[in-house]
């Protein structure tokens, strides 16, 4: 039987014309080509492949799963907002809440790997800060103040330290004993004793000011430095105590300087605030306060975003299991977490790999970029213990992640829940973060499975149409065999699945 029919398969291949070949072909390519461009205008469109997507929403229902990519939900009332911030400059660089100490940790670093932490740009940036915080108009009236306006000015971190004790021997200066404690103290003790010395002077300073700040501008101006320089000091004296240790009393001066000065966001205190009740574990002043920055029209950071699905991650982590919820769908507190991951993956894609110590971490720089590599970099540096004490927080956070990317609308100048990724991020973070360091990119989206069999199908039957049309004969020949072939191994495995049969 099976000779019967190879014997009139034979024959009916026979009869096939060398043009029957070059049609088939040259149809089989027209087709494939079309579904190719089909397939990735589809995707250049909404960011996934049509057959897949087709394949994805008939396979789903039947195995209990939830689609949570459909387009109504691809727009929120956060993005709308977000989205309005566009002309604002998306690249700017912020100064890193929870910055080193220059003397006691990076200079430490270096003389321990022979390796600089910090780059010249992210320095430079600096200097200009303190020249900004720590000077004004009116430092030539004080010889102290004048010594100490151009020492923030020095390149050379030997000339700064000469100059502020030069300006301590004429008298007591706070911006003096604060280039000491960042500088030239080795340990966080010393830092902490100049930044207690600086603090009496600071004191004092501003009450002086405060009482003479509306008599002309130049008082203002005076006020309003020693404003930013008791700011300083006093936040730095709270972050020296969290890293002694003293968690609560750190907490506790952290709370005093936000009611003291309400109005100097800008120097981000609540991202200490939080990292120090995360140590504690109090989470529901970690809710408290998220609750009060984690607002539509304030600028969103990494702590913000991870934190909040830290909390959310909470609550559901310790059972969580990704194969029963595959089985049983997500609960509503599940979803939450998942979502509340997404949002802060979407937000700056860079943290999990530090999170998840996929990336090895680097001590973090004085200067960062929202949503770049350096904030998650500062962000993992100092949250990655609290994440670790949460049980089942990393395994919940490995397993949802990467569903971000597929969540997100291609290409990426569209966004989801935030105004779109700046696409600069990578050139300001190599700026920033030192030469031995690879930098952490945006993650591609990858073409899918489907466009590219499509696209090597095309090719495939695009290069026998041409080698058809040439070598008609020749080609026909081949077909042959190899339709022979095919035919034959299909009667042979058709024969061996009936055997069994058969004898049943």
């Amino acid at each position: 039987m099976l000779d019967g029919d190879g014997h009139g398969l034979s024959m009916f291949l026979n009869t096939l014309t060398p043009k029957f070949y070059v049609a088939l072909t040259g149809t089989s390519s027209l087709i494939s080509g079309l579904i190719l461009i089909f397939e990735w205008w589809y995707f250049r469109k909404y960011g996934t492949s049509f057959i897949e997507q087709v394949s994805v929403s008939h396979l789903r229902p039947l195995l209990g799963g939830v689609d949570n990519s459909s387009p109504n939900n691809s727009n929120t009332s956060n993005g709308d907002a977000d989205s309005n911030r566009q002309n604002v400059s998306e690249c700017k660089v912020w100064r890193n809440p929870l910055n080193l100490f220059r003397g006691a940790e990076y200079n430490r670093y270096t003389w321990v790997t022979g390796r600089e932490p910090l780059t010249y740009y992210d320095m430079n940036l600096s200097a200009q800060d303190h020249q900004t915080f720590f000077t004004c108009d009116s430092d030539h009236i004080r010889p102290a103040d004048a010594i100490m306006q151009k020492a923030w000015r020095e390149r050379n971190p030997q000339a700064r330290i000469s100059a502020a004790h030069e300006a301590l021997e004429l008298e007591d200066c706070a911006t003096a004993y604060i280039l000491l404690a960042e500088e030239e103290a080795t340990t966080i003790v010393e830092a902490e004793k100049l930044f207690k010395q600086a603090l009496k002077v600071g004191e004092s300073c501003y009450r002086r000011s405060q009482q003479l700040q509306h008599h002309s501008s130049q008082y203002e101006a005076q006020h309003r430095r020693d404003t930013n320089v008791l700011v300083y000091i006093k936040r730095r004296l709270a972050m020296c105590s969290r890293k002694l240790g003293r968690t609560k009393e750190a907490v506790k001066m952290m709370r005093d300087l936000m009611k003291e000065f309400p109005l100097l966001s800008m120097f981000n205190i609540h991202e200490n605030l939080l990292e120090s009740l995360l140590e504690l574990q109090n989470y529901a002043d970690v809710q408290a306060v998220l609750a009060k920055y984690d607002d539509i029209s304030l600028p969103k950071s990494a702590t913000i975003c991870y934190t909040a699905a830290l909390l959310k991650a909470r609550a559901v982590s310790d059972k969580f299991s990704p194969e029963a919820a595959s089985r049983r769908g997500l609960s509503t507190a599940e979803m939450n977490a998942v979502e509340a991951i997404h949002r802060a993956v979407e937000f700056n894609p860079h943290v999990p790999k530090y999170l998840l110590e996929m990336k090895s971490l680097i001590l973090p720089p004085e200067h960062i970029l929202k949503r770049g590599d350096s904030e998650a970099i500062a962000y993992a540096f100092f949250h990655l213990q609290h994440w670790k004490r949460v049980e089942g927080a990393l395994n919940l956070l490995h397993c949802t992640w990467e569903g971000t990317f597929r969540m997100i609308p291609y290409p990426l100048e569209k966004g989801h829940l935030f105004y779109p990724y700046p696409i600069c991020t990578e050139t300001a973070d190599r700026e920033l973060l030192p030469m031995f360091h690879e930098v952490s990119v945006y993650p591609k989206k990858e073409l899918p499975f489907f466009i590219l069999f499509t696209a090597g199908l095309c090719s495939f039957t695009a290069m026998l149409a041409l080698l058809t049309h040439q070598f008609p004969e020749l080609m026909g020949v081949f077909a042959k065999a190899v339709s022979l072939t095919f035919c034959v191994l299909c009667f042979f495995v058709l024969f061996f699945l009936t055997i069994p049969v058969m004898y049943c």
